[in-house]
């Protein structure tokens, strides 16, 4: 006779053994999928990889694109690092990891950077997106097209700290692609990613990832990322002699687990990468074209052909602003004596209203080589017709860097700004960078131009 396994005493035999076992599972069955990229970061070539390109939750990988745009947005003179940032109800609510800031709170733009590099903060992450486009929505789209415009062909964001979202996702190559870009395109912001702690303005913050910076020899970034539909996330370089090693892992299981995993991916990058590489950097990301923000910025217009009209044959002064061109990076000092020396050359213009004395100087080719006076504010009403537009190339944190950037685009786009006049504004913010002394019609072109080969410029009215 068969006997029954049915009875109450048995069944809940048999269901308790069900749920030990399940409880007693391997944490691997639950964990998320793995999948790593190892790259030599001199050349891009790929000496590991494996799922590379399945796409799966980044994480706070995504923070890396953030401050990518961040870094961009500040050498375009978007913002400035001591800008202050008013903190909004999104960014303050958002789920830690973050900093604590509050709605209706400013902090400078700087500190937002560091926490978002260091801590991983959300809130930070969150207001560094608002403060540049405005809103999240806009933001994940300057994102998209700069990932697009890197080759990260598999990735998409929907937010700008990587908490899971449907149809944000990303791969392992790509992070190793972007943490590339990051390394090579901003190498004056790159330590950030190396340092411990770091003081983030309300607080100091210690580094998310500062275990596998202090044990891996040469470590020095760039990010982690979890969450539990992600894993345990980190790319990760590492810099021994002349070589650098670039790993990207996704799926760990612990913390433990994938600094460990990591440090065998990276060592089987140093053994397999050559001891000499020509170095072959990537091509920064252009300007994003798009915008929706509320700061003052201009789309770049980038093309792939220059609108700029062939040169007419130069005269004798060109092979003086030639070399100028080929030592931009001198010294101030050097820097203020070109622009004086420029304003004393006088090429043949139509006559300029006596109003505006140093524009009379600069028409004149009699004229004495002096430094150019302050402009005097006029009030009257414009025409299309009268010298008094000009274009801005930027704002920049100190009176030298925007002389430079002056110097340099007169001498790249002296056709284009017709004559026109170099003039620092300092203002609350930094130092405005101007071209003053157009027509109208000559500015709104030499906008069209500047935005054309790639320069962030726009229009100035009579004051």
């Amino acid at each position: 006779m068969k006997r029954r396994l049915n009875t109450p005493g048995v069944a809940g035999l048999l269901m308790l053994s069900v749920m030990i076992l399940a409880a007693l599972a391997p944490a691997t069955a639950r964990s998320a999928p793995y999948a790593a990229m190892v790259m030599d970061a001199r050349t891009g070539e790929v000496l590991h990889s494996r799922n590379a390109d399945t796409q799966l939750h980044p994480a706070s990988l995504t923070k890396m694109m953030t401050l990518y745009i961040a870094f961009q947005a500040v050498e375009r003179g978007e913002i400035g690092l001591d800008d202050m940032v008013r903190i909004t109800p999104l960014a303050a609510n958002e789920p830690p990891s973050k900093l604590g800031l509050r709605a209706g709170q400013q902090i400078r733009f700087r500190y937002l950077i560091r926490a978002a590099a260091v801590k991983s903060a959300n809130d930070a992450a969150t207001a560094i997106g608002i403060a540049l486009e405005g809103n999240e929505a806009a933001f994940a789209r300057r994102m998209n097209a700069t990932a697009r415009a890197m080759g990260m062909t598999r990735t998409t964001f929907r937010n700008a700290h990587g908490l899971t979202e449907s149809g944000h996702m990303s791969t392992a190559r790509d992070m190793s692609i972007l943490g590339r870009h990051v390394i090579y395109d901003f190498p004056q912001y790159y330590n950030l990613f190396s340092r411990v702690r770091a003081d983030a303005g309300v607080r100091t913050v210690n580094h998310t990832n500062r275990q596998f910076l202090r044990s891996y020899r040469g470590a020095d970034g760039i990010k982690t990322g979890y969450t539990r539909a992600a894993g345990f996330n980190l790319t990760a370089s590492a810099e021994r002699g002349q070589e650098r090693i670039i790993a990207t892992m996704f799926g760990g299981s612990s913390t433990s687990a994938r600094n460990a995993r990591v440090a065998e991916l990276m060592n089987m990058g140093f053994a397999r990468a050559p001891s000499r590489a020509r170095l072959a950097r990537p091509s920064p990301a252009p300007a994003f074209a798009g915008g929706g923000g509320t700061r003052n910025t201009r789309a770049s217009g980038l093309v792939s052909r220059s609108l700029r009209p062939m040169l007419r044959p130069a005269p004798e002064t060109v092979p003086a602003e030639a070399l100028l061109l080929a030592n931009a990076d001198v010294i101030e000092s050097a820097v203020t004596e070109v622009l004086e020396s420029e304003t004393a050359r006088a090429p043949e213009a139509a006559p300029i209203p006596p109003a505006r004395p140093d524009e009379k100087a600069v028409a004149s080719a009699k004229a004495p080589a002096t430094a150019p006076s302050e402009p005097e504010v006029v009030t009257r009403i414009s025409t299309s017709g009268g010298r008094h537009w000009g274009v801005n190339v930027g704002r920049y944190n100190s009176r030298y860097q925007a002389e430079r950037v002056l110097l340099r685009v007169a001498l790249n786009e002296m056709s284009s700004l017709d004559g026109a006049l170099r003039r620092v504004r300092q203002g609350p913010r930094g130092f405005d960078a101007n071209f003053m002394g157009l027509t109208r019609d000559g500015a709104e072109l030499a906008c069209t131009r500047l935005q054309a080969r790639g320069t962030s410029c726009f229009m100035i009215g009579p004051s």
